[in-house]
This record gives structure tokens, sequence and C-alpha cells, in this order.
């Protein structure tokens, strides 16, 4: 059983607009060029690939929310970071993709 649940886009722009969750709890694993390009404010960018380097970094006790452009990587990242013991994690479903439609901004 997995400990960590899917979330649509829009609850996840809820739960920014509400002030539920900081910074700290919304890391965009996304790289650097992608995140220039468009990305939320009050987020955390942490490339897939630098997530084992910078466990450290993420809250142990919060829930999680993982981003990317659509869905995938952020699933990958939800799943390694429960197999390194972190559980309360939210993959962002269809990512910035989803995201940015629905702000009316045209990702890809």
């Amino acid at each position: 059983m997995t400990k960590w649940q899917d979330v649509a886009p829009e609850q996840l722009i809820a739960i920014l607009e509400s002030g539920e969750a900081d910074a700290s709890q919304i890391i965009d694993v996304r790289e650097t060029y992608e995140w220039d390009y468009y990305h939320l404010e009050h987020t955390t960018l942490i490339p897939m690939n630098t997530i084992p380097d910078r466990l450290d970094e993420l809250p142990t006790n919060k829930e999680l929310y993982i981003v990317c452009g659509h869905g995938f990587r952020s699933e990958a990242v939800c799943r390694y970071l429960e197999e390194q013991g972190y559980s309360d994690l939210r993959n962002v479903t269809g990512g910035m993709a989803a995201i940015a439609s629905l702000r009316n901004f045209q990702y890809d």
C-alpha cells in the first residue's frame, strides 16, 4: 500500500491560495529551465536528480506536494520518497501543464 496520494491541480491551487501549505511543502521537481519558463509562487525547486542529495531540505512532519511538468516525474519522486520513509506525500496529477491550463497559460 502506498503512502502517497494523487491530488488534482485545482486542489493544489486552492491549498496555495488558502495558505494551508508553505513553500517548503510544495516541491517542484522539474529542471531549472522549466522552472524559469513557468512556476508557481511559494514553491521550492528541487530538480528530480538532486532529490537524493537534498533530502535534508524536505520536512518530515508535514504533507509534501510534489509537482513536475505532467505528473510522471513527481510520481517517481513520491515512490522514491516513500522508500526513504516519507509519508503524507501528494503527487499533483497533470503537473504544471494542468496548472498552467487552469490559469490560461500555454505551457507546452
